[in-house]
């Protein structure tokens, strides 16, 4: 099979869809690669490291989706990428199609097979495309609100950690899943009180277990969201719905109740925002201010860390990249039900009915 790797074009996306050893892994099975020139650069990996390894660099993105069979990417296609995809061509990337109708239509139109990182699932509910990248976000969540906080970018004024004699700040983390437990670890080293708020008592459980005393528990709803809100200086939005959009669980009337400088930080902008008042930031304009409460809202997050994001994406997308390109989707997908769970939209048609739901559609496909 040919396989192409092109150069992410999204805002302030440095991240890249294979690391050379995957690609080396690929072409060792007589597989051909096509890396598109300095796709790796922003990662750290040059047009030569992909070269000794058996990739042929071309020179434009136009050439590497005309050449290929399957497109291995880390971020959704954009618009100018749209018209570049081909009927019946594999597009194994990031969609998050349930926060975006555009896309949506432009994949069906495409009549492509659309392969989704984030809804590739084992038979226990975990999601081992996703996870790496959740991981990466929950952890720059704490980063990215801690600097928010300081006065001259609008926020409270409060160092997360404190100091002897000052109280330390206190974060607030809506969702105990992969993005929830890594804030909630790194605002915990910072010496932060951390409050994390989640509906599964198993999860909490969990978390009451491994965390260390000044991270408490309390069961999510209506009444201790708006009870916390008040008194945190740091919210962070981790709240996941596989596939379909994210509830909303601070809407735009709460934010009257939250001290001036309050930062929220929603890691689930990718699937609409947990928050009312979300909308999608870049690493170049990350912040916006409404009612004095300043919203962090980009949706790449990890690309900001793109050689530790590279690598980690790398090490749980290539075995199926692997199965993809040794078998063909449709038999790949027959042999491993986890990699069939990422079908989200074949040939013209949504199989992925969270898709369909998202949007109010009955009819799933064009023709």
């Amino acid at each position: 099979m040919t396989i192409g790797i092109p150069k992410e074009i999204k805002n302030n996306e440095s991240r890249v869809g294979m690391t050379p050893a995957g690609v080396f892994e690929l072409t060792k099975r007589n597989h051909t690669v096509y890396v598109q020139k300095e796709a790796g650069e922003g990662s750290g990996f040059s047009n030569l490291d992909y070269e000794n390894v058996g990739a042929i660099i071309l020179d434009s993105i136009q050439q590497v989706y005309q050449s290929s069979d399957m497109i291995v990417k880390v971020k959704e296609p954009i618009a100018e990428e749209y018209d570049l995809i081909q009927p019946r061509q594999i597009v194994f990337t990031y969609f998050h199609f349930a926060s975006s109708e555009r896309l949506t239509l432009a994949m069906l139109k495409s009549k492509a097979i659309c392969i989704a990182y984030e809804t590739v699932e084992d038979e226990d509910g975990t999601l081992p495309l996703l996870t790496p990248m959740s991981e990466v976000a929950g952890r720059m969540a704490i980063q990215q609100g801690a600097k928010y906080l300081e006065k001259p970018i609008k926020g409270r004024g409060v160092l997360l950690g404190g100091v002897p004699g000052v109280p330390p700040g206190k974060v607030l983390v809506l969702g105990a899943g992969v993005v929830g437990i890594q804030a909630a670890k790194m605002a915990a080293g910072l010496g932060a009180h951390v409050t994390i708020l989640d509906v599964n008592m198993k999860r909490l459980r969990y978390v009451n277990d491994v965390m260390p005393s000044h991270v408490v528990t309390e069961f999510s709803n209506e009444f201790n969201v708006r009870k916390h809100i008040q008194t945190h200086d740091l919210i962070v939005g981790g709240v996941l719905i596989k596939g379909a959009k994210a509830p909303k669980l601070i809407t735009k009337d709460m934010l009257k109740n939250m001290r001036p400088g309050t930062v929220l930080v929603d890691v689930a902008v990718d699937q609409g925002g947990c928050m009312e008042t979300t909308k999608v930031t870049t690493h170049e304009n990350p912040t916006f201010i409404v009612d004095d409460i300043v919203h962090y809202g980009v949706a790449n997050m990890p690309g900001a860390v793109p050689y530790t994001s590279t690598l980690a994406l790398t090490n749980v997308t290539l075995p199926y990249v692997i199965k993809l390109a040794d078998k063909g989707w449709k038999q790949a997908c027959q042999d491993d039900k986890t990699l069939a769970r990422g079908l989200n939209i074949v040939e013209g048609e949504v199989v992925y009915k969270e898709i369909s739901e998202a949007f109010g559609w009955e009819n799933t496909s064009v023709n």
